[in-house]
């Protein structure tokens, strides 16, 4: 019997993070490598030292994903950094939530069109335009989208401005478009919506809510939902095809 096509190494794995710059994308990237996988991040700012996984300098691409007329070189530059032209995973966790003086919540009166604009083109067209250029590769590689929402894109949130918010509740309907029209080509789309997540980008008072609003009393940490990515990107989850997945302590219950 010819062994030969079990002894071969298995192929590498490529996947496609944006937001890569800190916490969730920082434990997104350690969780994968760990698993196997060749990592491509994406961030607007450029390589930082404090990025100390395997390759990271060489994994690094720098965009601004609210210039949407940069998407084009972004594409341009993956496709160049995948030697089968398959793409495994495409984990759209970039998103930004702009505060006003002293870090007051933005609302409807408070958000001009600048605003909008930009808040939407980070966490909300961008994602499908990459989605949609991707095509090709995902579906070579029978890939898996997922998108990161927020437990503000389902309620008004004390912290996370109108536009953030209109901006998840939007990228929760685009993960739904996007699993009914590329399951048939063997790619599945799925969402998680973290709430009160351990990172640098806390709000002062988010203890606050923890108390108040979350039945586990706590914070959720990165690895906590690195963990939830990394499935929905297996072969575990294969059967799990335009769902969101709350990653909060049951705050949204």
């Amino acid at each position: 019997m010819d062994n030969s096509e079990n002894s071969r190494p298995e192929r590498k794995r490529y996947m496609l993070l944006t937001g890569a710059s800190r916490g969730i994308g920082h434990a997104t990237v350690k969780l994968f490598q760990e698993h196997g996988w060749h990592i491509l991040t994406v961030s607007r700012q450029p390589f930082s030292e404090t990025c100390r996984w395997p390759m990271a300098r060489e994994s690094h691409l720098q965009a601004d994903l609210a210039d949407l007329d940069g998407l084009d070189r972004l594409v341009a530059e993956v496709r160049n950094r995948l030697p089968d032209g398959e793409l495994h995973a495409l984990v759209n966790n970039a998103g930004i939530s702009p505060k006003g003086p002293d870090g007051a919540r933005l609302g409807v009166l408070d958000s001009d069109a600048d605003t909008w604009l930009r808040v939407l083109n980070v966490n909300l067209v961008s994602t499908a335009l990459l989605a949609r250029a991707l095509f090709p590769e995902l579906m070579k590689g029978q890939g898996s989208i997922v998108n990161v929402t927020s437990i503000a894109g389902s309620r008004v949130h004390p912290f996370a401005g109108v536009a953030y918010a209109a901006s998840k509740a939007g990228l929760a309907a685009l993960t739904r478009e996007l699993a009914h029209e590329f399951a048939p080509h063997g790619i599945r789309a799925n969402a998680i919506a973290p709430g009160e997540i351990d990172t640098s980008i806390l709000s002062p008072d988010t203890a606050r809510i923890v108390e108040r609003d979350v039945p586990m009393h706590r914070l959720g940490t990165p690895q906590e939902v690195a963990e939830a990515i990394h499935f929905l990107c297996s072969g575990h989850s294969s059967y799990i095809n335009g769902a969101e997945i709350h990653i909060n302590g049951g705050q949204h219950v």
